[in-house]
């Protein structure tokens, strides 16, 4: 990932609204969650969601796919674990501290 790259997903991260609608569909896995159903998880009108749904796509961090009428969005996880990992990249490393080290949870690859 470059530091534009970054940049631009932390910026996407940003909002508590889109913050909280990504979060919604990391917990939702690969099925990810219609649009509707986010909008109403969050409480807030269907424009508003459309507005903050669009900034986390163009970030590359939510995937949509069209469904007839409706659209589902889906969190991209290879794009996440590669901004965590770019986050990640030095860390501690000008310490010997194991305190430091970054966990890993093998039963979700992240």
């Amino acid at each position: 990932m470059e530091i534009n790259d970054a940049i631009t997903s932390l910026t996407a991260l940003g909002h508590a609204t889109r913050l909280a609608a990504f979060r919604l569909l990391v917990e939702a896995g690969p099925a990810g969650r219609m649009a509707g159903d986010i909008a109403k998880a969050l409480g807030v009108p269907g424009a508003t969601l459309s507005f903050h749904l669009k900034e986390l796509v163009h970030a590359g961090l939510v995937e949509s796919e069209s469904q007839g009428r409706y659209v589902c969005y889906r969190a991209n996880f290879q794009a996440m674990n590669g901004l965590v990992e770019y986050l990640t990249h030095n860390c501690c490393a000008g310490s010997t501290s194991a305190e430091c080290a970054p966990t890993r949870d093998p039963t979700c690859g992240c």
